[in-house]
This record gives structure tokens, sequence and C-alpha cells, in this order.
């Protein structure tokens, strides 16, 4: 069994470079293909097995995913925000500055979240509840403060309320899978990429840092508020881990090497909730729980326990893969043309549209792109666009 479960976590961090690394495919792709072939894979394995497979995959996804979007503007659905400030590190020399700060925000936030896991079970086991029945007043909150913080007020409400009639389209749309690929793609991916191919430019020759100044205080103010924004994220619908850590680095007020290890650390504390949520209340808060839940019964203590091992075995050799990316990728980029670079991921990006969500898919894509422009060319952070998740799920919730 030991040596089943190891085999199992390999191959889950295997899979979890693949995701990582391939802007557009998620970790819950994966778990959902794994899903509707459970029965066939349960006839060779165990439903234990197969869950610590689901872990160490979306674990090491939650590593990588970072490098796509730092060194190619390439952006996943859960961090389309790490576009700018790590895309800004890229057209300073530091990609790989970039990606270690994201590690260290990942892993710092592995650990403190196993250490935390009681807290957040026990948290969610009696005020989940009582949370939950505010939601939709605290989302409008978040909202308004968001728009309120901004310089130009009417258009960053003009932004938030347009993506969001967008969004609520798209939600609508029967029979319509992958939806947020090419809404977010468009909204934050594309758009960004056509902003940085009309500038001009150019990638420099990457500095390979081995070490970064850092003071200890603002890696443990960034971690902290991690774990706060990470618990957005998994109690708020519709609050992205972007979104959560705009609001988290404003509360611990954090600037760029902060903001970096704050945004690394985010989607692995949402990760390392949904186990908690799905221990504490048989909630399954994302695909790769829903995955597991599909297939195991009620958690107990022990496997639990072993949940957390598995995650944080895949955890400590993300690190080192993470690294061992970033510097080839450092390495290699320079010798790209950024335009050409640029041209290719767009042209991705539209067959990867084409193929899973078909012409329908592509009118979205160009659509979102559109409102995507908004934001730079009217000088508005382009957080406004998460009206597109946001203004849906709250009236959902209200009416």
């Amino acid at each position: 069994m030991f040596l089943e479960l190891l085999i199992a976590i390999s191959i889950g961090v295997i899979f979890g470079i693949f995701t990582g690394l391939t802007p557009g495919v998620h970790a819950n792709l994966v778990a959902a293909l794994l899903t509707s072939s459970s029965t066939f894979f349960l006839k060779f394995s165990s439903p234990l097995v197969l869950a610590c497979f689901i872990i160490s995959l979306a674990v090491t996804h939650t590593f990588l995913d970072f490098i796509p979007s730092i060194y190619l503007g390439a952006p996943e659905t859960d961090n389309f925000l790490g576009v700018l400030p790590g895309h800004r590190y890229l057209l300073r020399g530091n990609g790989l500055m970039a990606v270690k700060l994201t590690i260290i925000g990942s892993f710092g936030a592995l650990l403190l979240s196993i250490i935390f896991f009681p807290l957040f079970v026990l948290i969610i086991t009696n005020f989940y509840d009582v949370i939950e029945k505010y939601i939709p007043y605290i989302l409008i909150l978040i909202s308004s403060y968001v728009i309120i913080t901004e310089r130009k007020r009417l258009w960053a409400l003009a932004i938030f309320i347009l993506s969001g009639i967008l969004g609520g389209i798209v939600f609508k749309l029967p029979n319509f899978e992958n939806s947020l690929l090419p809404l977010l793609s468009g909204l934050f991916g594309v758009s960004t990429l056509l902003i940085s191919l009309k500038d001009k430019n150019s990638i420099p020759k990457q500095n390979i840092v081995e070490e970064i100044k850092l003071r200890k205080a603002i890696a443990i103010r960034a971690l902290l508020a991690g774990q706060l924004s990470g618990f957005m994220t998994a109690v708020l619908p519709g609050i992205g881990a972007s979104t959560a850590a705009l609001i988290g680095s404003q509360i611990a007020k954090l600037k760029d090497h902060g903001f970096m290890i704050l945004l690394g650390s985010v989607n692995t504390v949402n990760f390392m909730l949904s186990i908690a949520t799905l221990y504490a209340i048989e909630k399954a808060r994302n695909g790769a729980i829903i995955a597991i839940k599909t297939f195991m019964d009620e958690l107990t203590v022990n496997e639990t326990i072993l949940f957390l091992s598995s995650a944080l075995i895949a955890g400590c050799i993300s690190v080192f893969l993470a690294l061992f990316i970033g510097r080839k990728f450092s390495s290699i980029i320079t010798k790209v043309s950024y335009k050409i670079l640029v041209i290719t991921i767009i042209f991705f990006i539209f067959i990867l549209t084409l193929i899973l969500t078909k012409f329908i898919g592509i009118v979205i894509l160009i659509t979102a792109t559109s409102i995507g422009l908004i934001p730079p060319l009217k000088k508005v952070r382009r957080i406004n666009l998460m009206g597109c998740l946001l203004l849906p799920v709250i009236v959902y919730l209200l009416f």
C-alpha cells in the first residue's frame, strides 16, 4: 500500500507539471476526467490512492502555474492578476526572482496551512453556516471597496457591470462547458498580450539570482495575508485568488516582493482549505475535491492526515521542480522573439478555445478581449473585470 501511494503521488506530480505549465489546462480538468473514468481505475487501485494522486496533482499545479504567467503572459484561471506584476519582473530581467518569490509563497502557505489545519476545521465547523447567510452582502462590500478605491470610479463601475453582464450571459448558456476558458482568457490573457504587443516590449537578459534580499517581516506578513486571502477564496464564491490577493495586499500593505509571495500563497491555501472543508462539513469547494468526494465516503482523521502528508511530499518535490524549470525558462526565453512569442500564445489560446468550446467560445473570447482592453486604455485596474464572476454570483444569491 505504501509503495502504491508513493507511485500515485509521483504520477500526480508529473501530471501537475503538465497542467501547471500548460496555459488553459487546469488540474480540475484532469480530476474531472479521472472521475468520469473512476470505474475503470478502481479496478486496479483504491479510492484512497486515487485521492492522493489528485491531491499531489493539485498541489504541484499551485506551485508551477505562475511560470506561464511570468514568462509567457498566459494566465491560469486562478491567477490572472499575476500576469501583470510577474510580467513586470520578467521585463526587468528578474523572471526567476518572481518565480522564487511565488515558491516562497506556495511552500510557506503549505506549511502554515498544515499547522493551522485544526483551526481551519474548527472555524468551518462552527461558523460556516453563519457566514453563509451573509455571503452576498460581503461580496457587495468587497466589490464596492474595489471600485471606490479607484481614481476613475465611474469607469471602474462601468467595467465591473459590463464584465458582469458578459459573465451572466456566458454562465446562462445551456450545455456550455469550459465557460471560464474564453471568458477569463479574453478579459485577462489575450487583452494583456495585445497591449504588450502594442508596446513593442523585448525580453532582456534574465538575471539568474541565487539570493533575494527579503526582510523576514515582509515574508511573514505576506504569508499571513495569504492565509486570510486563501480563506476568502475558499468561503466566498466568486472571489478568485487575484481579488483576494489584492485585498490582502492592501490590508498587509504589501508591494513587489511581498505581493508576489502573497500571490503564490493564495491558491495553495485555497486548496488546503478545501480539504478542511471536505473533512469538516463534507462540502467540496473545487473540481479536484469534488472528484475526491465522488469516490470517497466521509473522511476519517487518518485519511485526512494521509492527504496532508501527500500534499507536503508533493510540495517539497515541487519546490525543486519550480526552481529547475524557472532557470530553464530564464535561459531560453531571451532567445525567442517577444513578438513571435506573444502571437504564438494568442494563437494557442484561440485554438484551445475553438477545440474546447467551439465557435461560441470564439465569440465570447473576442467579446471578452474587447472588454479587457478598456482598463489599461482608461488607466483603471484590471481587477474590476472580476465583475464577470462577482456580479452573477451576487445576483444569483440575492434573487
